[in-house]
């Protein structure tokens, strides 16, 4: 049974904004689904608004006319990067307590956390199973901005793409990702000043894309809850319930090979 853990030192001890508030982390994993659930039934009720708001970036004459802007595209391409810094920092910082013969405990659960939750969240569930599979076709490609593609609304399966399709945001998974790990990682002290600014380099980072026509709100939206989903199980068993990992370890190593 859940219970909530309260915070004795707030303003130093952030170790968890969700516990702030007097949440568990089965609340946090609650508030995600719902958010996946809340999010899918508006723009199935409203699918016209994923539309209205794209067209805020479309003009008639220049098409997705901020797609060429310099800086934005300088944003994008920096996610890259920013990804690759905080993998490497994640590892370096394991390696280095390793060097100086301290105990890798939980850095190691960490760094396991990190990477599962890129692999699992942006690379399985968004890249290889919602954008290879489901076939929505970007905003720049569907015939109200100029392509020949049709509007497919949230969660409906297409052929209108073929490949690398539109839901849901890879980049917004991403930035989701950041920001998880800036949440679990980032030494309680830095907290305060490093995930305000994460969360702000994320929400630029993935508005982006809307403005590119590289994607709807929806697929957005939608990329950032099931990211947050994701990471809520993946921190459960790599982070907050070590012993899962223990005992399944020692079954593995308990079982024996059949006889020839």
């Amino acid at each position: 049974m859940s219970q909530s853990i309260i915070i004795r030192r707030p303003g130093v001890r952030v170790s968890n904004l969700i516990r702030s508030v007097g949440l568990t982390r089965d609340d946090a994993a609650i508030l995600a689904a719902a958010a996946v659930l809340a999010v899918s039934v508006y723009f199935l009720a409203f699918p016209g608004v994923d539309i209205a708001v794209s067209r805020l970036f479309y003009r008639p004459e220049a098409g997705f006319f901020l797609a060429d802007n310099p800086l934005l595209k300088a944003l994008r391409k920096s996610s890259s990067l920013v990804l690759a810094l905080m993998l490497l920092g994640v590892i370096g910082r394991l390696a280095w307590r390793a060097l100086r013969r301290r105990p890798l405990g939980a850095a190691a659960r960490r760094a396991v956390f990190v990477l599962a939750a890129l692999a699992v969240g942006p690379g399985l569930v968004v890249n290889l199973v919602l954008k290879g599979l489901w076939g929505r076709a970007r905003p720049v490609q569907i015939d109200q901005f100029g392509g020949d593609a049709a509007f497919t609304p949230v969660w409906m399966v297409s052929d209108a793409c073929q490949s690398n399709c539109s839901f849901v945001s890879g980049e917004g998974s991403s930035a989701a990702w950041m920001v998880g790990v800036l949440l679990v990682v980032t030494p309680a002290k830095w907290r305060p000043v490093v995930l305000p600014l994460g969360v702000v380099y994320a929400f630029a980072l993935s508005m982006n894309r809307l403005a590119f026509g590289g994607h709807f709100l929806s697929d957005i939206l939608l990329s950032w809850a099931l990211t947050a989903l994701v990471m809520t199980g993946v921190y459960r068993v790599t982070v907050a319930s070590p012993g899962l990992v223990r005992r399944a370890r020692r079954r593995f190593r308990g079982l024996q090979p059949l006889p020839a």
